[in-house]
């Protein structure tokens, strides 16, 4: 972790508020002020139409907003879609967690004054999130689409076909074919949403490495591994009866084919995530999973 931005350094602070929420929309009444106080500008965008907005400028080759600090309200659904529409020019994100678990809005609603007033003050902690650049091709080789993922890029079979058959390769070496349902490559952010559910295991997400998890594997040998960072991997459609898609942090699909092949690597640049130094990653897993009270021990 390094240290987030200076004392009064931030001018600009956006809000970006999922307000399907009813306690978003209340709460928003309340921060907006707040931040007023304390910030030269402060603008509230709906996540929807600032997500759709943002695309639109960035497809015309604009920049779009970029604000000092970033505050998404929702849950981590929101924070992924947040983070997509910085994904060129990322700026320094805090979420405040409205949803269910909250790996990446990692602040409690409960916790947001001290939090953000911390921040504003200089105190908080950045977390540099490792980031995947991928690339899909076709069988005969064109690259079909370019793009980013902050959680995991994921090859899937459709709902109702059978198994499909994957070969992965590290740079020039073929490791091995997978007949599953499909296959995960995450990031360690990613690493406590998909991956983890399908038994992947958790990585810190200070770390910098690439999780492959297979998903439902035929072969109880066929096991998640865990890749350098710098690995350039790519995975190959061997065989699929139906329809095969590339999904990206479970909110973009592409469509691919037999033949055809998705290589990823290390994004070059990371994304900034803010956080305050007593949400420590360990406390994180500790509440979000459960291991609070597995133990018969109390955390404050």
């Amino acid at each position: 972790m390094t240290k987030g931005p200076l004392q009064g350094s931030i001018e600009h602070a956006l809000v970006i508020a999922d307000v399907k929420k009813s306690e978003v929309r209340d709460f928003v009444v309340e921060l907006e002020p707040w931040l007023a106080s304390r910030v030269r500008d402060v603008a509230v965008r709906e996540l929807a139409e600032f997500t759709v907005a943002q695309q639109e400028l960035l497809e015309h080759g604009e920049e779009g907003l970029r604000p000092d600090l970033a505050i998404v309200l929702g849950g981590d659904g929101a924070m992924l879609a947040a983070v997509r529409a910085f994904r060129r020019t990322p700026v320094p994100t805090l979420g405040i967690n409205f949803g269910r678990v909250g790996f990446l809005a990692a602040t409690p609603v409960s916790h947001w004054r001290e939090t953000l007033a911390g921040i504003l003050a200089g105190e908080g902690l950045v977390e540099e999130r490792m980031r995947l650049a991928f690339s899909i091709e076709s069988a005969k080789g064109d690259v079909t689409r370019k793009g980013i993922a902050f959680n995991d890029a994921v090859v899937n079979r459709a709902a109702h076909q059978r198994m499909m058959t994957v070969s992965l390769a590290v740079g020039d070496t073929w490791v091995t074919d997978y007949r599953a349902d499909g296959l995960i490559i995450a990031t360690p952010s990613g690493s406590t949403a998909y991956s983890l559910s399908a038994g992947g295991p958790i990585l810190l997400p200070s770390m910098a490495a690439m999780v492959v998890t297979p998903i439902s594997p035929q072969g109880l040998a066929s096991r998640p591994i865990v890749l350098e960072p710098e690995t350039r991997l790519s995975v190959e459609i061997a065989y699929a009866s139906g329809i095969t898609t590339l999904v990206v942090d479970g909110q973009s699909y592409y469509p691919m084919e037999v033949g055809g092949r998705v290589v990823v690597e290390r994004h070059p640049v990371s994304y900034p995530l803010l956080a305050m130094p007593e949400l420590d990653p360990y406390r994180r897993l500790r509440e979000r999973l459960g291991w609070a009270h597995t133990i018969g021990r109390t955390t404050s």
